[in-house]
């Protein structure tokens, strides 16, 4: 992994293209803001950690730019520790899967949702003994922490069917990196990882899949990414809070519609060293589906599943009433028509 300092210059970002000359290289134009309101701030503080699926956060820089936002920085947070720096205020807005935020908002996080983005980014690796998310039971199950990612959807997944996460499954906190040869010799059952380790690990063969949220119903019809802030910063600045959501949108359409250009930037950008691992994952995550689904019934459906996994108390109700804000996305899917 690329060594960076938590506070990203232009400059290290970008490498001395203007915003002309990305806006170019990707095909987005950055003006088609320029009849509305300017954003209350020009600052904005965005995360950065080593997840590929949320490519959109990183596109969207010189978007942002276009947008009015001049001071422009990336938190940078371990896999693990991304949601708790948006629940902190360390971080402003940001393209998060959605369940883990669920679980701050429970426990009193100010924040809220504001736009679903893409779904299918996850994968369940397991050996030959697993055939079913049943066997799971008395398994050992790899993690980066609690609370992370692939601890609250395997948990989730697991009281769907009727086990009980905390009781029933062994898990183990291991370095990600570690996970598929941890898999390949035996010392763990199961992971669940996002682009490109889930790529990388169907290139080496190791296990096999048996959940792919691009594919598997119910999870294949929510979306697992989502576009969360805080809620001081919508509240202050909704002007703002637009325009960025806006930008991380534009992003996500063209991650679907460039891959090959978009892989390209983020590998010259020093975000990934293997791009045949970046494309190939940039075309099987469903980029640019952010006017199809309602993040409504995203919300609600992972709400449920987490009542199920006894990780909540909040109701279903609760969550959406008070940690979500649509207003915006409604104004977007009007002016953004695809």
């Amino acid at each position: 992994m690329i060594d960076r300092r938590e506070r990203w210059s232009r400059r290290r970002f970008v490498g001395g293209l203007t915003l002309a000359g990305t806006a170019s290289l990707l095909g987005m134009r950055v003006e088609d803001s320029a009849g509305e309101p300017t954003p209350e701030t020009t600052k904005i503080r965005l995360i950065h950690r080593p997840s590929l699926c949320e490519a959109p956060n990183y596109v969207a820089e010189e978007l942002l730019r276009g947008e009015g936002f001049t001071d422009i920085s990336y938190v940078k947070r371990d896999f693990g520790e991304a949601e708790n720096a948006l629940a902190a205020g360390d971080v402003d807005i940001a393209m998060l899967f959605g369940p883990p935020m669920i679980l701050r908002m429970d426990a009193g996080a100010p924040v809220v949702f504001l736009a679903g983005v893409h779904v299918g980014c996850a994968e369940t690796f397991v050996n030959e003994r697993i055939h079913t998310i049943r066997d799971l039971k008395g398994k050992t199950v790899a993690i980066s922490t609690t609370r992370d990612p692939s601890h609250v959807f395997i948990a989730m997944m697991a009281a769907h069917v009727g086990l009980h996460p905390e009781r029933d499954i062994n898990w183990t906190i291991q370095p990600i990196a570690d996970w598929p040869q941890l898999l390949a010799t035996g010392k763990i059952d199961a992971f669940l990882t996002a682009p490109p380790q889930a790529q990388e690990t169907r290139a080496r063969k190791i296990g096999r899949v048996l959940v792919n949220t691009l594919t598997d119903r119910p999870w294949s019809q929510y979306y697992c990414c989502l576009v969360v802030a805080r809620q001081e910063f919508v509240r202050r600045y909704p002007v703002a809070t637009k325009r960025a959501t806006r930008a991380i949108l534009k992003a996500s359409d063209l991650c679907a519609q460039q891959p090959d250009k978009v892989a390209r930037f983020l590998v010259d950008r020093g975000y990934i060293d293997r791009s045949d691992y970046v494309v190939q994952s940039l075309k099987e995550v469903a980029y640019g589906k952010w006017r199809t689904y309602d993040p409504a019934d995203a919300i609600r459906f992972y709400s449920l599943r987490l009542h199920e996994a006894r990780m909540i108390k909040s109701s279903p109700q609760k969550i959406l009433d008070q940690g979500t804000d649509w207003r915006f996305l409604n104004e977007l899917k009007r002016e953004l028509k695809g």
